[in-house]
């Protein structure tokens, strides 16, 4: 599964979006444009994130620039994987 399918699927499972995500590309707005994604939601995501990927995320690495868009997470998540 593509990385970007597998941001969605997270996004689907934690935002608990009922299969509304299959539908985003990657230019698709989050924050502010998706109701289910407030501070708490963000906190989940990452926590998802760090737990589905094995990786770390630090607080001062998480800014808005992240969840802008499907395709800012998505390119968030890659750079956390290891080479």
């Amino acid at each position: 599964m593509a990385l970007a399918d597998q941001v969605k699927e997270l996004l689907n499972n934690v935002l608990q979006l009922n299969g509304r995500s299959s539908r985003w590309n990657e230019t698709t707005p989050l924050l502010g444009s998706v109701p289910e994604l407030d501070s708490m939601a963000v906190a989940s995501i990452i926590t998802a994130i760090e737990e589905e990927f094995g990786v770390a995320i630090a607080d001062d690495e998480i800014d808005a620039d992240v969840f802008s868009t499907v395709g800012s997470l998505t390119r968030f998540v890659e750079q956390k994987l290891p080479a």
